[in-house]
């Protein structure tokens, strides 16, 4: 028979979905020994926030909500209802959960049946409350992401440039227009980038992750304002095995009995902001740093093609800058691959007779 634990709470569970959009929040809610969930609308603003809350909330119950990240549009909401007393609120992938719905036979699709699956995907799977980020954490990782953006629009309004300096046949007002364009999104991206610089310094916490970012050979003030953001406003008791697949940069093995085995790739299932901000770095590290490259050599020598070693070092820049974060020492190139100079004079003797 199961025991009681003393800390565990008796109070009923109630599961409850909400499916986010621009003006709309449907609110699907099951009270415990109900059949079926609840349906109602709420405007997405600040007073439907309230109402939702007091609609949620119950003396002497519990309520387990779950929503899916969808950006700003749902943000204000988690944070109200994180407040609330008796209520827990999980942020969920939504691939994870379209994933649900495929597997729980759902043929058709509307808010209010999103938010009835909503309410089952809090039931059946793992509860994992959502922590809120600090809100500096919260300000730096919205101008985080609108850098991101300006420096994908200067990548294609580079190519535009280039392609127009081609021919001789481009009007010299399209290259004028496109010097313009390029020269104003350079001077954003730079107002931005001292913003964010402003934001990490008038945080103890923030302000110490950059300087040990910036201590590592490749991170750049701009590529470590984007790591920093993507790592901000994730839980922070993870591991560094739940950082990698917050990334997508876990190894997805395809593999069925004898005759299917087709090559390990990333699973490409997390943040993919974090992927490309450290995509640069990286390649910055094995072309530069010693460490990194000698990892990156062993790897393609060992018959890896170059992208395969390029993600290698990505996943291990990761596993570099966790244990920075962790141990709040810079970055030491031994602790990532260590080289022959790095070893005891005892200890490289010893290694170099093993190899003979």
């Amino acid at each position: 028979m199961h025991k009681l634990n003393v800390n565990e709470s008796t109070e009923p569970i109630d599961g409850c979905g909400i499916e986010v959009s621009a003006e709309e929040l449907v609110v699907g809610l099951r009270r415990q020994g109900e059949a079926g969930p609840t349906c109602r609308t709420f405007p997405n603003s600040a007073p439907g926030h309230q109402q939702i809350g007091r609609y949620l909330a119950r003396p002497g119950r519990r309520v387990r909500a779950c929503m899916e990240s969808t950006g700003v549009y749902g943000l204000d909401l988690a944070l109200r209802l994180a407040k609330v007393p008796g209520l827990e609120v999980m942020v969920a992938n939504p691939r994870a959960v379209r994933h649900f719905a495929v597997a729980d036979m759902r043929r058709s699709k509307n808010d209010r049946l999103d938010a009835a699956v909503l309410v089952e995907f809090a039931a059946r799977m793992r509860f994992r409350p959502w922590q809120p980020p600090s809100p500096a954490a919260m300000q730096l990782h919205a101008l985080a992401r609108r850098l991101a953006a300006l420096t994908a629009m200067r990548t294609a309004e580079k190519n535009r440039w280039h392609a127009a300096q081609v021919s001789e046949t481009t009007p010299l007002a399209l290259r004028r227009d496109l010097e313009r364009s390029l020269r104003s999104l350079r001077r954003a991206s730079d107002r931005l980038t001292r913003e964010a610089v402003k934001v990490i310094e008038q945080d103890d916490g923030l302000r110490l992750r950059f300087q040990l970012l910036l201590s590592a050979h490749g991170i750049a003030p701009t590529s470590a304002v984007q790591i920093l953001a993507e790592l901000a406003v994730i839980s922070p008791d993870l591991t560094v095995r739940q950082w990698v697949a917050h990334a997508g940069l876990d190894p997805r093995e395809y593999s069925s009995g004898t005759s299917v085995h087709k090559k390990t790739r990333i699973s490409k299932v997390g943040n993919r902001q974090l992927r490309r901000a450290l995509y640069m770095p990286a390649l910055v590290a094995v072309r530069r740093q010693p460490h990194f490259r000698a990892f990156y050599q062993h790897l393609v020598a060992r018959g890896k093609t170059k992208m395969q070693a390029l993600v290698a070092s990505m996943r291990k820049l990761l596993h570099a800058i966790y244990g920075m974060f962790k141990h709040q020492q810079p970055f030491d190139g031994s602790k990532v691959y260590r080289l022959a100079t790095d070893l005891p004079p005892a200890e490289f003797a010893f290694s170099t007779r093993e190899a003979a």
